[in-house]
């Protein structure tokens, strides 16, 4: 096992000077959470972010880093000539461990890789970097292991391996030794330690003063969100006259005025903070991120290839939780079950037709493809927000992170609406009809669950947790329950209720069901006296050709991923966890 912070054959990273210039930071609401803060990091330097809960430290850093715009000032990162291509040089480890849990560590590391590299990188050189970065942090003897059952030293060190992979030329942490037990924290801070002493610049948050003392230098906030200190940790001493760092949280809390401690600040470092507050260099940073805005990474690999990689990885994730698996192929075959119990057989019979039976049962059938669809996409994006926030940072776009989940999405309910049709036809629930009525069925339904798979995957992108999504969904099934024209027939309808008939994409798949199994010609040709009013009733609502219910439901389905990549993309631009 390599030892931490030592390297290998890997040239190391070119340090990147970070220069801010009069930050200022607010959110929603008004609050000003940076106030006018400047400050210049040097390549090389480990440099820790202290001060009170709500002093801006993750603010700071985010805003350091890219993560978010400034809402006034600048961050320029210079230096780095030799980046990888491809890359911004930045690498940025939030608070939370936000890799996939399912897959082993070296999978998760290829994934990472193959989205982060040149795309005209060998498949034998990205397996020697994913090893060397695993032997840089020790963590080849845990390659094997599912990224969930690592410890938590080693869950951080793997966060930190994801970023490692295009040799940056400065990291960003989030409180890193955060519930981490002491002996484990110290073997990380030594692993940043050794990054810093390759030359790459390495900033990072911490509430344990003890982390300090591993650091170059030290940036204090106060509460108010300005720049009380940076520099030296023995100098941060001196400065606020203490002699434990710990102290410091009283010495800015017993301040009569809060802006005591920065004024003095600035008095006695006036060189040193007007260098940072006024150099005025070029940037060796892409810019698409906006005026002030570190670019963003990965701009070398194409859309093409992000889709392929991410559904490779969505694909292995799906098959390596088997929990999952069987939840999104065992719910619909316990409904085909109640589906069957429910409907009694030869309802279709032109004999002996059964009209209330064929209108539920092509109803029900039309709202299972829908749930399903819905369901699959609902919780598909908001529990791995904090995933997608780092891969854009990575250059990942959205549109293929998108697609990505439609095309591993789309095949499985295909096959649940295959089984459902099939089976529902082998036991005489369906009318009887050749192999190209049946396919048009087929279509219908399939078009449904894929618009309703997009309605879930947009209404995912808009929720911050799962816990909202779930709330989503009486509020999303109940109006393609009333308004679809089954219950309550559309011509039949208040004059409100019509027009918000519209808007139900199962509307169209109910009538486009209903088109194909000549409901029409079953109602009027048939036995049953119910036939002709139900008929009238309906007015003209199976009489359009299916392939027009087939263009609207297209129309849902561009819809509703159009509308979820513009959530993502505006969440994205705002600096919202996207």
């Amino acid at each position: 096992m390599t030892p931490f912070g030592t390297t290998t054959t890997t040239a190391p990273p070119t340090g990147v000077r970070v220069v801010a210039s009069h930050l200022h930071q607010t959110v929603r609401g008004g609050r000003q959470i940076l106030r006018d803060v400047s400050l210049t990091v040097e390549p090389g330097e480990l440099v820790a972010i202290i001060g009170a809960s709500g002093a801006g430290k993750t603010t700071l850093l985010e805003t350091l880093a890219g993560v978010r715009p400034p809402g006034a000032g600048t961050v320029d990162h210079q230096g780095g000539a030799e980046r990888v291509i491809g890359a911004a040089g930045i690498g940025y480890v939030p608070q939370d461990d936000i890799i996939h849990r399912e897959l082993p560590l070296e999978r998760t590391l290829r994934y990472a890789a193959r989205l982060r590299l040149p795309p005209d990188t060998d498949p034998t050189a990205l397996t020697e970097r994913v090893r060397e970065v695993m032997g840089e942090l020790g963590l080849t003897e845990r390659a094997g292991v599912p990224v969930g059952r690592l410890s938590g030293g080693e869950r951080k060190r793997a966060s930190i391996a994801v970023e490692l992979l295009t040799r940056p030329g400065v990291f960003f942490l989030d409180e890193p030794t955060s519930g981490l037990d002491p002996a484990i924290a110290v073997d990380l801070l030594r692993v940043l330690r050794g990054l810093a002493d390759s030359a790459a610049t390495v900033v990072l948050t911490t509430h344990q003063v003890t982390d300090v003392e591993f650091c170059d230098r030290v940036v204090v906030l106060t509460r108010q969100g300005e720049l009380a200190f940076a520099g030296s940790p023995a100098a941060a001493r001196e400065f606020f006259g203490v002699t434990a760092l710990a102290e410091v949280y009283l010495r800015l809390d017993e301040e009569a005025e809060p802006e005591g401690w920065p004024a003095r600040f600035r008095r006695s470092h006036e060189p040193e903070t007007g260098r940072a507050a006024d150099t005025d260099t070029d940037t060796d940073t892409d810019t698409d991120g906006g005026p002030g805005v570190p670019g963003r990474r990965g701009q070398g690999v194409g859309p093409l290839r992000q889709w392929a990689v991410l559904s490779s990885r969505n694909v292995e994730i799906v098959a390596r939780n088997r929990l999952t698996l069987a939840i999104l192929l065992g719910s619909p075959l316990m409904v085909l079950g109640m589906f069957a119990l429910l409907f009694r057989p030869g309802a279709f019979d032109l004999a002996d037709p059964s009209p209330n039976v064929t209108v539920m049962t092509l109803f029900w059938i039309a709202f299972g493809g829908f749930f399903f669809g819905l369901t699959y996409g609902l919780l598909q994006i908001c529990t791995e927000v904090p995933i997608l926030r780092r891969e854009r940072l990575a250059g990942v776009r959205v549109g293929p992170y998108l697609l990505a989940k439609v095309a591993v999405l789309l095949p499985l309910l295909a096959l649940v609406d295959l089984a459902l049709l099939g089976v529902l036809a082998g036991i005489d629930r369906l009318p009887a009809v050749d192999a190209g009525a049946f396919a048009a069925l087929y279509t219908t339904l399939l078009l449904s669950s894929a618009a309703a798979l997009a309605l879930g995957l947009l209404c995912s992108a808009s929720v911050a947790d799962a816990a909202q999504a779930t709330l989503m969904l009486p509020m999303l099934c109940f109006p393609q329950v009333l308004f679809v024209g089954a219950i309550l027939p559309v011509p039949v309808m208040a004059a409100g209720g019509q027009w918000l008939s519209y808007a139900m994409s199962n509307r169209w798949a109910f009538e486009g069901l209903g088109h194909t199994a000549e409901l029409e010609r079953i109602w009027r040709d048939g036995g049953s006296p119910l036939g002709p009013p139900l008929l009238a009733s309906y007015g003209d609502s199976f009489a359009r050709p299916v392939w027009v219910n087939w263009v609207i439901l297209a129309g849902f389905l561009v819809a509703f991923l159009g509308a979820a990549w513009t959530v993502l993309a505006r969440k994205d631009r705002r600096g919202a966890p996207a």
